[in-house]
């Protein structure tokens, strides 16, 4: 019996009444419903975004929500000496409300904030004394004092705004080509010019913003001499007439997207002056079929650090580039195993003296490495993942990084020295799942933490790892939104099971008060997919589980082999194999799920979104009769509509290797469900196609197949348990979820034998 099972079994024991409940917490206590869980002000709390410390470390910055309208920010700041808050820009007094841009609506949903309004990002002045602030379009500059000025006002968008490093400039992308605008006040000059149709300068392409996390497309040097400036032509990409049918009206987009097996954008990289003279042309090689993953400048400026990646991913390449020449020369290559792929990443800092840290999966984890004059030296080993560099104190020599070393569903914050590599101290308290970001004089952090019972807390810490004030407590608390259902807040259970290759699956349980001899119905999510984060941590769920448990529900989730975060043997598993080892770990713990003496093993109802989408039909195509029902949200049913640099990586190129693609289609052997289905997608998703659905649909209609569907007008993609049409939509979304399972996972009715 594994500990958490232990604990459900005394569980069993208990009263269905938690006895430690304080007599004040039950006259505080109320029921939640989907309202309440959708709607403002956020039930998790304040939930701060882009948190930072001032160049100077005299104030933190975040974005933080709104009480009453909690997916509207503001730009707020704390004084470190003194924790005195302030907002610097309220978002309704100067924003305009206009419209954003096709492309800033595009960038956003790339970066999994379209339902976000007010700011959604800004960027520190060199001095700390000034931050510019994009809003509604525009673009402003804000002094700590509370003051702000208009920079721009023009009817096209301008994107990817920067504060050059030496504070003499704004930057940013306007009608798809760059300007630069003296940061004093002045015209924006062109810097490029020939920005027009499908050639697009200093942004970045589709797959680069959606797989590879780089969101910009130019980078300056340290000293403002040069900008390197990537080029993209759309023109080879094939063109998909995308609808986006919304509730009052159908908008048709000519979408260029680069689906598997078909050409990518043409990508250049230039460098040249601010004012746009000197343009030299990188050499990023002979093949022109490559992705151009990071750039970067070594501190002095001298040279460029370009990341080149081979189409199928298998080998990466660190270029260093003169400026002046746009030359070449390749310093170190990465390679792949004949079954994986290259997992980029940003955990990695260029030294003074021309070193790098590195962060490398090359002993089978993710591990941090020294690279100097040719000569590799490994910093971290073990079998577990290094997951982000946060800081590095090179006077030192001393490195800051998260990872997992102590617990695989825990995150921590972890110090090492150079000179004795092996001697890695954990900062942070155990039981918490902690992200971290630091200063540029590597002398503080910001902490953000949650656990299963805390949602996120921020907190600022010394290099120790010491808390020295908090950011956002967000302590459940009388004033906090969640307080009035703390009562019934239920504790979340962990354990594993193995899979058949012997390998651990972590899963996590949440259930009701248990009723001896009592049976109860599982609300099963999944997601699976590779390239994530995974699903089973210790951290906070959010209400909408605990939604669940209060209508009855017992939630559990398992990482199933392919996911992130457990090495390359475990994710590998994956390659070329989509649909297969997923499923089997999914019916691993389902099988667990039915050896529960408090589950009814004929109601485990099974739920997933966008990969999650995918996995709920190939686990009712392949396993019939195992899941009671299932829902399927924005999925993709054949890997040939979906993008290159994701898809390829796993499935490898559709010219050449056809079967993979054929047998990881949900769409051939749709009629084979049995199960009742319910299928959901967004009638406006830019990422995942709605061809996908409708593809299916069709083929489940042809067949004779019965489902149940849902398509909701105006709505991207987006994530689990959201929906961007705002608390509304998401309502009816869980609503029609639960609507659907009710009739066919808890109280079902009896077939009509005769009528078959």
């Amino acid at each position: 019996m594994t500990s958490g099972t232990a604990a459900m079994a005394a569980d069993l024991a208990r009263s269905p009444q938690p006895a430690a409940a304080t007599q004040a917490a039950q006259d505080a206590q109320q029921t939640l419903t989907l309202a309440r869980v959708f709607g403002s002000p956020d039930l998790n709390g304040t939930a701060p975004r882009n948190l930072q410390i001032s160049p100077d470390g005299r104030f933190v910055t975040v974005l933080r929500n709104r009480p009453e309208e909690k997916e509207r920010f503001d730009l707020w700041a704390m004084d470190a000496t003194t924790g005195e808050w302030r907002m610097l820009v309220d978002s309704k007094k100067v924003g305009s409300g206009a419209e954003l841009s096709e492309a800033e609506k595009m960038q956003r949903e790339r970066a999994r904030i379209a339902g976000s309004r007010g700011i959604v990002a800004y960027d520190f002045a060199p001095d700390g004394q000034s931050i510019l602030v994009p809003l509604d379009g525009d673009l402003f500059l804000a002094t700590l004092d509370g003051q702000v000025r208009r920079l721009t006002e023009t009817q096209a968008g301008e994107l990817n705004p920067l504060v050059s490093p030496r504070g003499r400039f704004v930057s940013f992308v306007r009608d798809q080509n760059l300007f630069v605008q003296p940061l004093a006040g002045g015209v924006a000059q062109a810097v490029t010019t020939e920005g027009a149709g499908t050639v697009h300068f200093g942004e970045a392409e589709f797959v680069a913003q959606e797989e590879m996390h780089r969101s910009t497309g130019y980078w300056w040097s340290p000293d403002e001499r040069y900008i390197a400036v990537e080029r993209f032509d759309e023109a080879p990409v094939k063109v998909f007439s995308r609808a986006a049918i919304g509730a009052t009206g159908t908008k048709v987009y000519d979408q260029r997207y680069p689906a598997a097996g078909t050409p990518n954008a043409l990508v250049d990289l230039y460098v040249m002056k601010p004012d746009g003279s000197g343009r030299v042309k990188v050499d990023l090689g002979s093949d022109p079929d490559i992705y151009l993953a990071r750039v970067d400048w070594l501190p002095d400026g001298s040279a460029m650090l370009v990341q080149r990646q081979t189409r199928d991913q298998k080998r990466l390449d660190m270029l260093r580039v003169d400026p002046a020449t746009g030359k070449s020369t390749v310093l170190f290559t990465e390679t792949a195993g004949e079954r994986s792929w290259i997992n980029l990443s940003d955990a990695y800092r260029v030294m003074k003296d021309g070193s790098l840290i590195w962060r490398s999966e090359r002993d089978g984890f993710g591990h941090l490495y020294r690279w100097k004059a040719g000569k590799w030296t490994q910093l971290t080993k073990g079998p577990w993942v290094v997951q982000s560099l946060v800081g590095f104190d090179e006077a030192k020599g001393r490195l800051f990084f998260t990872g997992n070393k102590d617990d695989v569903l825990e995150q921590h914050l972890y110090a090492l020295d150079l000179k004795r590599p092996g001697n890695v101290t954990r900062l942070t308290e155990k039981g918490w799942w902690n992200g971290a970001t630091m200063d540029g004089a590597a002398s503080r952090f910001l902490i953000t933490r949650s656990s299963p019972t805390q949602p996120a807390q921020v907190y600022l810490a010394d290099v120790t790892g010491k808390r020295i004030a908090w950011i956002n407590e967000n302590a459940i608390g009388p004033d906090h939104p969640y307080y009035p259902f703390a009562a019934s807040h239920r504790e979340t259970q962990f354990g594993t099971v193995k899979a058949a290759d012997g390998s651990t699956l972590h899963w996590e349980m949440i259930t009701p008060p248990l009723e001896p001899g009592k049976k109860y119905p599982v609300f099963f999510q999944h997601y699976g997919g590779p390239g994530t984060g995974q699903q089973v941590t210790r951290g906070w769920q959010g209400a909408l589980p605990q939604y669940l448990v209060d209508q009855g529900w017992i939630f559990f989730q398992i990482d199933n082999r392919g996911s992130y975060n457990r090495g390359t043997a475990f994710e590998n598993q994956i390659y070329h194999a989509m649909g297969t080892v997923e499923v089997e770990d999914q019916l691993a713990g389902a099988n667990y799920l039915k050896t529960l003496p408090f589950v009814d093993p004929a109601k485990i109802a099974t739920y997933g979104w966008s990969y999650g989408g995918y996995l709920s039909l190939k686990m009712l195509e392949k396993t019939p009769g195992v899941y009671a029902a299932a829902v399927a949200g924005a999925p993709v049913t054949d890997w040939g509509l979906y993008d290159t640099h994701y898809t390829e990586r796993y499935l490898g190129d559709p010219r050449t290797d056809p079967q993979s693609y054929a047998s990881s289609s949900v769409v051939t052997e749709a009629s084979k469900i049995r199960d009742p289905l319910l299928l959901i997608h967004g009638m406006a998703d830019d990422n995942v196609f709605l061809d996908n659905s409708t593809l299916f649909a069709a083929e489940m209609q042809r067949t004779a197949t019965p489902f149940e569907m849902m398509f909701y007008p105006g709505n991207t993609h987006r994530c689990l348990f959201y929906t961007p049409g705002g608390p509304g939509a998401s309502e009816h979304l869980w609503k029609t979820i639960l609507s659907f399972l009710d009739r066919n996972v808890v109280a079902p009715k009896p077939q009509n034998t005769a009528a078959k």
